[in-house]
């Protein structure tokens, strides 16, 4: 643990300390983290230990002295810390400061600084976290902290005083759950069995349906088709591998994340990356719907009564794991674990009993339905082959979503994520090439999904394997969650895309705010609102959101590779040919691949999404040219920079009455000039006589304009008579005064017109107006 002069640290100890090197202990080195620094590498810290528990030391950094941030270099002398932080005591020896965090008591620096130690059980035996955390009386008396202004809070925010603000919060805290620090972050990161789980849910679940996209092409044409799924899907599994063994490159090369965005704009520029996000953004959230349709379908599989239901039950469950992403990273992880898992192994179990049943070991009877066929319209040709191969191209989503999440693996992050995808690949390789061998063999003919009762693919071979039994129900509901859960791929990535995004100033700065669990809010809720938007508009058909599907993420696919080989080529590190070669086949494989989506799905719904590309691509340009704007016009030294005119000043106090608001509004005005001038807007001359008496007996000794309009209209007078001054003196300086009343209860505020709050939008629209409110809060 490091000691940190800002926020409380709180480290998660390491390995037992008797299988450390000697040279460490020995060294009594200790590791320093900069107070103003953020990033992961400095939320972790080395661990000094004893013989009974793990205690960790803390530094106090002055907030101008640089830490180093690489672990490997973090390693200092206690000599050379004294030399470079003046503030640190170092006469006292380690031993002596493990003893006194033994004895429960407190540690000091040099400034004064009081550690107090608070303890938490880990989560391995005999592993705490121990976090010092420095007393607030202390930060009173620190005459550091009085020099430089600072102050360091370690409270919860302030408890909503309203009744509809506290429900509003106890809801958000059961849904959510309570807010996390920033030094919590680092224990938020996911293991390799979470992130397969998370990270490859999506490529996963699409074994679910890829082979029957395959089929409902084929079974469209007349004659045979089944023998061409075997070749169709080998083609798909050589392209599956070849992607993967890419990809890990990628992850290697960049081991804090290396999506198709990051790539792309690394190597081939901003207007590539920029391609690569608009295809990714429209690719994850076709990943939501097309998850959620699917996976609701495999529900319908096996309960048809439901199939009118459908649309709610996919809004359902994107805002069932809208609100677990909510809750964390590190919360998903725990959620979608099991699901994927029971997924994975249930099919091994229908694809085992498949295969004993093709060599004549039926433990089971078949349960297979009745078949409508599908109306055969096509003739078979080359054609038809390239439309079913790219049909089942969706086998690939998802595949590149380990890259983009290095970030999420716990240390070692690149070999963590590495290994993970090489797990992935092997994974879905084998059942997808397991499950369409099994419908050759079955000879399994696709439904279609408009059909009442329609049963896909994989419940066909589920019912051929197993039987009308148990396990069947156990396999569907398995593939029914993997299918929902895969949504949860693409609100793992899409906000942190979000995020890197809106760093570059190509989205609004907003995506880069992070929620009370750490996870970015605005990214989860927006991709949550356009998938099920999709899901709405197109009836949560998956055949209706399929032809949309791959043409986004093979365009992603081929620049991230394309950005792979100008790195080698540019860079040319040791073993850069065969990388080249690699990355090379892979993008030209995905070129080809997005070729053939393009020609064949362009009539069925893929040219709406060339078409969204280009339109996104241009909302970055737009939003980055704003933010250019904006930053020059900030800029010290522009032109724009005048400072007001306070020798010419003029405050301007709407009114609507002669009341205690009026004249504590108009008194608050005359302490910023000593010209005031109200204005009151009225259609009845009866009572604009009444106001102007009650004006005169008051004895206000400042100017009353009143102005009276026929047409029962107050904002648009007072508004043409504010732009009528500050035109005639646009060098003066024009404020206006705005009284508003707050109402003691909520629902009191609808109860009046919001003319303050109507008044004050209008006039934020117009340059050089300074606009002022006076609050006047109600007590019942």
């Amino acid at each position: 643990m490091s000691f940190d002069s800002g926020d409380d640290q709180e480290v998660k100890p390491g390995d037992d300390p008797t299988q450390q090197k000697q040279s460490r202990s020995t060294r009594k080195s200790f590791r320093v983290s900069n107070s103003r620094q953020t990033s992961p590498q400095t939320e972790e810290a080395a661990s000094a230990t004893s013989s009974n528990k793990k205690a960790v030391f803390i530094s106090a950094v002055p907030s101008n002295e640089a830490a180093p941030l690489n672990d490997n270099l973090a390693e200092i002398t206690p000599q050379e810390e004294a030399k470079s932080n003046p503030s640190l005591n170092f006469n006292q020896t380690q031993a002596t400061l493990e003893e006194q965090i033994k004895n429960g008591l407190s540690v000091k620096d040099n400034a004064g600084n009081e550690w107090q130690e608070s303890s938490f059980k880990g989560r391995r035996p005999g592993d705490r976290y121990i976090r010092l955390s420095r007393a607030s009386s202390a930060l009173e008396a620190d005459a550091s902290f009085n020099r430089d202004r600072l102050l360091f809070s370690n409270t919860m925010p302030a408890e909503p005083r309203t009744p509809l603000g506290r429900v509003w919060l106890r809801l958000k805290r059961v849904l959510i759950g309570i807010p996390l620090a920033n030094s919590e972050a680092i224990h938020q990161r996911l293991s390799k069995v979470q992130a397969l789980a998370v990270l490859s849910s999506d490529a996963l679940s699409s074994i679910a349906y890829a082979t029957e996209q395959i089929l409902l092409v084929l079974a469209a044409t007349q004659g045979q088709h089944r023998d061409m799924v075997i070749p169709i899907s080998l083609a798909i599994a050589f392209l599956l591998i070849i992607v993967s063994l890419s990809y890990r490159q990628t992850i290697h090369a960049y081991p804090l994340g290396g999506g198709s965005y990051i790539v792309a704009k690394d190597n081939l520029g901003v207007n590539a990356g920029l391609i690569a996000a608009a295809s990714l953004m429209i690719d994850y959230v076709l990943t939501v719907a097309v998850s959620i349709t699917a996976g609701i379908g495999q529900i319908i599989s096996a309960f048809p009564s439901l199939s009118d239901w459908k649309v709610e039950l996919c809004l359902l469950a994107i805002a069932f794991i809208s609100i677990a992403n909510l809750r964390g990273v590190k919360e998903s992880g725990a959620i979608f674990t099991a699901p994927t898992y029971i997924f994975i192994v249930s099919i091994i179990i229908m694809l085992l009993f498949g295969f004993l049943d093709w060599v004549g070991v039926s433990v089971f009877q078949s349960n297979l339905r009745p078949v409508d066929p599908i109306s055969q319209a096509d003739q078979f040709s080359l054609f038809i082959v390239l439309r079913a191969f790219a049909s089942g191209c969706t086998a690939l989503t998802g595949v590149e979503a380990i890259s983009d999440g290095v970030p999420a693996f716990r240390k070692p992050e690149s070999k963590n994520a590495a290994a993970t995808l090489t797990w992935m690949a092997t994974i879905l390789v084998t059942l997808f090439m397991g499950i369409s061998v099994l419908a050759w063999h079955f000879d399994i003919h696709p439904w279609e999904e408009t059909n009442p009762n329609y049963d896909s693919v994989t419940s066909q071979i589920a019912r051929q394997a197993v039987g009308d039994t148990p396990l069947y129900y156990i396999i569907q509901a398995a593939t029914a969650m993997i299918l929902v859960l895969a949504a949860n791929t693409a609100f793992s990535d899409f906000p942190r895309l979000s995020w890197f995004l809106a760093r570059d100033k190509f989205l609004p700065h907003l995506f880069n705010h992070k929620g009370d669990r750490l996870a970015f809010t605005t990214g989860i809720v927006v991709l949550a609102a356009l998938a099920a938007s999709l899901v709405i508009i197109f009836g949560g058909k998956t055949d209706a959101l399929i032809p949309l599907y791959a043409v986004g993420v093979f365009l992603s696919f081929t620049l991230s590779q394309a950005g792979m080989v100008r790195r080698w080529w540019r860079l040319r590190t040791p073993g850069w040919q065969r990388s080249m070669m690699l990355n090379g086949l892979g993008a030209l494989l995905t070129f080809m691949v997005l070729i053939v989506i393009a020609a064949t799905k362009f009539l069925a719904g893929a040219w709406l999404v060339v078409m969204l590309i280009p339109c996104i691509f241009l909302m970055f340009r737009q939003i980055h040219w704003h933010y250019d704007k904006f930053q020059n016009q900030l800029s010290v030294g522009n032109m724009f920079d005048q400072p007001f005119n306070m020798a010419n000043h003029t405050v301007l106090v709407p009114i609507n009455d002669v009341n205690p608001i009026t004249r504590r509004t108009l008194s608050y005005a005359r302490s910023l000039s000593d010209s005031v001038i109200a204005i009151h807007v009225n259609d009845d001359p009866e009572k604009i006589a009444l106001l102007r008496q009650k004006w005169d007996d008051a004895g206000l000794e400042i100017p009353l304009v009143v102005v009276e309009t026929p047409f029962r209209a107050i904002i648009g007078p007072l508004l043409a008579y504010i732009d009528t001054i500050h035109k005639r003196e646009p060098d003066e300086t024009i404020t206006v005064v705005i009284p508003e009343f707050m109402t003691a209860q909520w629902w009191q505020q609808l109860l009046h017109n919001q003319t303050a709050f109507r008044l004050r939008t209008a006039l934020m629209l117009r340059p050089g107006i300074v606009i002022t409110s006076v609050p006047y809060h109600l007590r019942h």
